[in-house]
This record gives structure tokens, sequence and C-alpha cells, in this order.
């Protein structure tokens, strides 16, 4: 398994050991990467994959890379994260640094991570989704835009089904509930050119509109959702047809 993400990435071995590599920048890496005297004569990118030390011992079955950001799940369901750590964006709990993983307190067994620009999505075992960090445009889904310090779990149509897949892009996240939904930023704020063209449209709703909530996406036809992904301002599913 292995999550990529602008500037650096992240491998899961078959046995469950965790490997990073690329811009260690923010502690994104998870190597314990301190900056120098003013952030000079040190590097704290890695050129070819180096096993996460604070993690030897843990079986990684999860893992999530995000802009300055990373997170994985160990085979008990546990979260652990690391990276930059802004008040105003991510959450760490009580860790006292965010260059090694660190675990995530107050969440249920957990099966599936994702990370965004600055916010991070968890779907437990028993089909639930929790959000937390930077709410910039909705991309929580609870509602509200504001922040979220601690995991709070998204509600409005999950209440009825459970997610399977969940996604996140810079500022906007998409997951399966039998359909495709998404939710927060559009693009424009409901703005279009003049030429019809949009700097967003990311959520499939056709508009560039912020959404708050999950919201359903519609296709022409009956279709089940089988894999989505969220790049940085756009979005893709892979899915297969339904009989009438």
């Amino acid at each position: 398994m292995v999550a990529l993400a602008s500037e650096h990435s992240i491998a899961v071995t078959d046995g469950g050991q965790a490997l990073s590599w690329g811009g260690g920048g923010s502690g994104r890496l998870g190597h314990g990467h301190q900056s120098s005297l003013l952030g000079f004569f040190r590097s704290s990118s890695e050129y070819t994959p180096r096993h996460i030390k604070k993690l030897e011992g843990v079986k990684v079955k999860n893992i999530a890379a995000g802009l300055l950001h990373s997170a994985c799940i160990d085979e008990n369901g546990s979260v652990y994260i690391f990276g930059e750590k802004a008040v105003d964006k991510l959450a760490f709990g009580n860790a006292n640094s965010t260059t090694t993983p660190s675990m995530i307190g107050k969440l249920p067994y957990s099966q599936e991570v994702a990370c965004g620009g600055y916010h991070t999505c968890v779907i437990t075992s028993s089909g639930e989704l929790y959000t937390w960090g930077s709410n910039e445009n909705g991309c929580l889904g609870n509602g509200s835009t504001d922040v979220l310090h601690i995991p709070m779990r998204v509600e409005g149509p999950f209440l009825r089904s459970t997610v399977e897949k969940v996604s996140c892009g810079w500022k906007h996240t998409a997951a399966i509930s039998g359909n495709v939904f998404t939710w927060g930023w559009g693009g424009s704020h409901g703005t279009f050119s003049e030429d019809g063209l949009s700097s967003g449209g990311q959520l499939g709703h056709g508009d560039d509109m912020d959404y708050i909530n999950p919201t359903l996406v519609a296709f022409e036809k009956k279709m089940k959702a089988v894999e989505v992904s969220c790049g940085f301002n756009h979005t893709g599913a892979i899915l297969e047809s339904v009989d009438a």
C-alpha cells in the first residue's frame, strides 16, 4: 500500500512496516526532523524510503498522506498522525511532538484514514465517519465552517447508511455510502466566468458552490459507486451499472 502527496510518500510493507520519503518539512515524514537555527543547514528530506522508527513494532494496516501531515491506522484500529501542528488546522490530542507519530484518542476502532490539505477523515469499523481539523469551505461536512480540534462524527445521510470509502482533496471531501457524496470547496463561491468556465466544479453538483453538508452526486443513470478519489481540486469515481 502506498499514499502519495504533493511532496512526500508513505508506503506499508506486507508485514505492516511503514516507510516514508520525500520532503520532510513540517514533520510529515514522521522521522522527528527538527529545524536547525533559522531552518538553515539541515535538510529534512529523505531521498530513499526510510522506516518510521516510532512505528517499529506497530503493524500498520492503512495510511494517508496530506499536504503537510500524514496518518496511519494500526492493526488494533488506533490512529496515528504526524506533521504540522497548527492550533487552527490540525488536532493532535495532547501530543507534545508532531514530527513523529502520535496516537489520536477518542476514536472508535478505525479502518480507513484520509488526509486533505488541513483536515483528516476516519472511517470506523462500524462504518461511521469522523472528521477534524480545518473546516474551510465546510470540508468537514458537519454543517458549519468551524474548526474542529477533536474528531466529530459526520451525520446527515450517514446516520441511515454506513460509509464505505472516503477521500480528501485540498478543501473538499468525497465519500461512498452506497452512492457518492461530496462536500466542501466547490470552486469559485458560486460564480461562473462569462465564458462559462469555472475554477471549480469538483463536487459534481453542476455548480461551483460550497456545500457544508454531505450532498448526493446525481448520475445520469442508476449506478453503484466502487471507488472514489479526490485530487487537489477534482474528483473521480469508479462506478458499476445497477440493473433496474
